[in-house]
């Protein structure tokens, strides 16, 4: 037989397989997702008393210490006033004397001895007298001060011995067992603010909740330079974890919502687009010509795996996940590993 029939006979070159990429995949779940708004925020006692006495004196004994927890009523310093005592009883002599003068000036004006006038400056140093001896007298009844409220003692500033003069704060203290922290939240959230609303503190080292508080009061006005709204949420602090003057990250969160959710790892993005890529088969490509002018649904079997490019809209990344506002469905097949390697209709093989 003629070699042109012997080439002619032979069977046609099979087509070439385009090479397999392994990939691994999961399938898309719903999770719940907070839209939320992070702001960093300055925690405040509810209650701070600066601690002064009403009296001054010297310091007799002091029953404090910086950090110490006390009750409200406790018993903190006593005053040593023995100087206001001779002060009182020289009052009380001075008082006396007035008064006998005051009697004395009264009868010899009615006698014609003396002038009105020298009587009156008399009847106002008797006057004068008898309410410093009231006020002198008041000093004495506190020569014990006692805890105005529950509450751990903050810097003392004082020792036993010194003195102190009334109406001098010399520490504070602070009842930290709830805080309030105060959020500045931009008035375009200013809709969507309501009480009650949950916020959670942030250890902003490890991201971990620390508490979780509620909304309690929110300011009427907006401040006019940072076009922001006061908003003052509660939290609880048994354990006095949390201190006053704590600078730290907040969440304040609006709402909840069950989406699809994609891990951050298979995400790639382009052109500010995001993308993933979920398994499908070839005859889900569109008839868009591939390499070559060559359609791929001409070039694979309609039922070959391949990984399928989608676009898709992300909310904010939460606990390396993001939410999946649209273009996947719970379900769909998503494409975790390899990503590198793939485009849009390549063949590939599901681990």
């Amino acid at each position: 037989m003629p070699l042109l029939g012997l080439l002619g006979c032979q069977a046609q070159p099979s087509r070439s397989v385009p090479p397999l990429t392994r990939v691994r995949t999961q399938a898309v779940q719903q999770q719940s997702f907070v839209e939320s708004y992070t702001s960093v925020a300055t925690l405040e006692a509810v209650e701070e008393v600066n601690l002064a006495s009403q009296a001054g004196g010297r310091i007799k004994r002091l029953l404090m210490r910086q950090g110490d927890r006390v009750r409200a009523g406790q018993l903190l310093m006593v005053l040593d006033q023995a100087q206001d005592q001779a002060e009182v009883a020289r009052l009380r002599a001075e008082v006396e004397t007035n008064r006998l003068n005051d009697q004395r000036y009264d009868y010899l004006v009615r006698e014609g001895a003396e002038s009105a006038i020298r009587r009156d400056a008399f009847h106002q140093q008797y006057i004068a007298s008898r309410q410093a001896l009231i006020a002198k007298e008041a000093d004495l009844q506190f020569r014990d001060l006692r805890a105005p409220i529950d509450g751990i003692v903050a810097d003392l500033q004082v020792k036993v011995g010194d003195v102190i003069t009334a109406g001098a704060p010399f520490t504070r203290i602070i009842r930290n067992d709830r805080l309030v922290a105060r959020l500045e939240v931009p008035a375009v959230y200013g809709e969507r603010l309501r009480l009650g609303q949950l916020v959670t503190l942030m250890d902003p080292a490890s991201g971990r909740p620390l508490a979780r508080g509620e909304i309690r009061s929110l300011d009427p006005g907006v401040a006019t330079g940072s076009q922001a709204l006061l908003a003052k949420a509660e939290f609880a602090n048994p354990q006095g974890l949390l201190r006053h003057g704590l600078r730290t990250q907040v969440r304040l969160e609006f709402s909840q919502r069950d989406l699809p959710a994609v891990p951050f790892t298979a995400v790639t993005r382009m052109a500010g687009q995001s993308f993933v890529f979920v398994l499908g088969r070839a005859a889900e490509l569109p008839p868009s010509s591939g390499s070559a002018g060559i359609s791929p649904k001409r070039r694979l079997r309609s039922d070959t795996l391949v990984a399928l490019q989608r676009p898709v809209k992300l909310g904010s990344l939460q606990n390396k996940y993001y939410p999946v506002l649209s273009g996947l469905a719970v379900g769909d097949r998503l494409i975790i590993s390899g990503l590198i390697n793939l485009s849009n209709g390549k063949p590939v093989r599901s681990d």
